[in-house]
């Protein structure tokens, strides 16, 4: 069974508080057995990989029953069903979702704060599976996701020696290489067919990481792999970087896991990915900051 959106879990929610006990952590486990999810889909992450996305729609459930006033949240992390949700299960509902919740004051009240139509729930929103995070993390997920094809776009056109200088770039902003001086020193400088250049691993230049850069449309396949490790091996050398802006074949990564040179491999998509995370070659236009309750705050002791 697919991961149950945060309305459908209403529901059953209530009906595993009709006890009438405090419940906390003993939820999740209640209704992942109920839902018969598998430990894959219990333990998916929403984009951003800071949170399940079962616990996450959980809790958005949690927090809808809450200002509807079906559930009390008598302290941290605990739940309990109320006297108005214990009348309402004794209907029999068969099933508990926005448009259900708008029959209480509190839920029309907390409504009208976020929009002016409070008082009515559109199609759209009313079959959205979605909670706010994964909406806002998957709109993120897709903003990026264009840019590194934008990226992508722009590495197949400039030129090599553009190219080579950016890698390095890339390979110090992510804390190898001492200064970006130093680094571009050793960019281009080996006079080996098979190497570009070479990168210190840290700042004191304990070990060396030599790089190969292609900038190609074609994939790159093991005998490009084995021609690097090769004059990996000319150099007494044992870590190397391939970067390309396309693709590697399935034989090149197989062989790659096989050696006993370590070989990281980056693709175009990659190689944008580390662009965008180590800011180079884009800019902020805006920020976000997505806040929850402090609750300790608020603990009177």
């Amino acid at each position: 069974m697919a991961i149950p959106d945060f309305q459908t879990i209403m529901l059953p929610l209530m009906r595993h508080c009709q006890d009438g006990q405090e419940h906390s952590s003993d939820t999740v486990d209640a209704l992942a057995k109920y839902f018969k999810l598998t430990d894959e889909e219990l333990n998916a992450l929403l984009p951003s990989g800071v949170q399940e996305v079962f616990r996450n729609r959980i809790a958005w459930a949690k927090s809808h029953l809450k200002m509807a006033g079906l559930l009390s949240n008598p302290r941290r992390g605990i739940y309990q069903i109320t006297a108005r949700g214990q009348e309402v299960l004794s209907k029999s509902p068969p099933a508990i979702n926005l448009r259900f919740l708008l029959q209480f004051p509190e839920y029309v009240a907390f409504r009208s704060i976020h929009r002016e139509r409070s008082d009515e729930i559109d199609e759209q929103e009313a079959n959205h599976a979605a909670t706010p995070e994964e909406s806002l993390e998957t709109s993120y997920a897709k903003i990026r996701d264009d840019l590194a094809v934008d990226i992508l776009q722009r590495l197949k056109t400039c030129s090599p020696t553009f190219f080579e200088r950016l890698v390095v770039e890339v390979i110090v902003k992510m804390g190898y290489g001492g200064s970006r001086l130093d680094a571009g020193k050793a960019i281009g400088k080996s006079g080996d067919g098979g190497i570009d250049g070479m990168i210190k691993e840290d700042k004191l230049g304990l070990d060396a990481i030599y790089i190969q850069a292609k900038r190609w449309d074609n994939t790159v396949g093991r005998p490009e792999i084995q021609k690097f490790v090769g004059a990996l091996s000319g150099q007494r050398a044992k870590k190397g970087i391939f970067i390309t802006t396309s693709t590697f074949s399935s034989d090149a990564q197989d062989y790659v896991s096989m050696i006993v040179t370590k070989i990281v491999l980056i693709d175009g998509e990659t190689l944008a990915q580390l662009m965008i995370d180590h800011n180079v070659g884009v800019s902020t236009i805006a920020t976000y900051e997505l806040k929850k309750i402090d609750t300790d705050y608020f603990t009177e002791e």
